[in-house]
C-alpha cells in the first residue's frame, strides 16, 4: 500500500476526529486534549509548539495522524504528543511511516531526541511493542501514575 504523508490541513479535522474517537484505547478525555493538540498545530504551529502530519492512502483517503512538538525548556529534546491510524489500516505500515517522518521534521528543526508516553494498561501491549519495534527504548515506568494499575510507560529515541 502506498502511503503518502504531508502537512495536516483544517479540511482534515472530521476524519481525524472519527479516527480518535473510534479508538478504543482512547478515553473521552483523552480525546478532548487531542483535540487541543491538533487544533494547535492547526490554528498556530510557531506559536503552539505543535506540529501535525497526515497520512493518506494511494486513494488520497486520510488513514492517521501523528502531532509532535519540541519540550519546553529543553534545547534538543521532542515530544510525540499523538500517533493514531484508522483501524482498518493499523498493522500496513501507516503508522511506522507516520512516525518515520516526525522524526526527520524534528531532526530538521535540531532536535536530537524524542520521547513518547502511554499507558501501561494491557490494551496498549500492541502500542508498546510498536514503538519497540520502531527502536524506542523503555526509559521509565511509573507505577499507578494515571490510576491504580495504570503506569505511565516513557520511550525515548536518540535520532541522526
Amino acid at each position: 500500500m502506498a502511503i503518502k504523508i504531508r502537512q495536516l490541513e483544517k479540511e482534515d479535522r472530521p476524519a481525524l476526529m472519527e479516527i480518535l474517537q473510534n479508538t478504543p484505547e482512547f478515553t473521552v478525555d483523552e480525546v478532548v486534549v487531542a483535540e487541543e493538540v491538533i487544533d494547535g498545530s492547526l490554528d498556530k504551529p510557531e506559536t503552539s509548539g505543535y506540529f501535525s502530519l497526515a497520512a493518506e492512502n494511494e486513494d488520497g483517503v486520510f488513514i492517521g495522524f501523528i502531532s509532535y512538538g519540541p519540550v519546553p525548556m529543553t534545547q534538543h529534546a521532542w515530544d510525540i504528543y499523538w500517533l493514531a491510524v484508522k483501524r482498518e489500516f493499523q498493522g500496513h505500515g501507516t503508522g511506522a511511516a507516520l512516525l518515520k517522518a516526525a522524526e526527520e521534521k524534528i531532526e530538521q528543526a535540531g532536535g536530537r531526541m524524542a520521547f513518547i508516553e502511554t499507558s501501561g494498561k494491557e490494551q496498549y501491549d500492541k502500542t508498546r511493542h510498536f514503538y519497540l519495534t520502531n527502536d524506542y527504548k523503555e526509559i521509565c515506568n511509573i507505577p499507578d501514575f494515571y490510576a491504580p494499575g495504570d503506569a505511565k510507560v516513557i520511550y525515548q529515541k536518540i535520532l541522526g
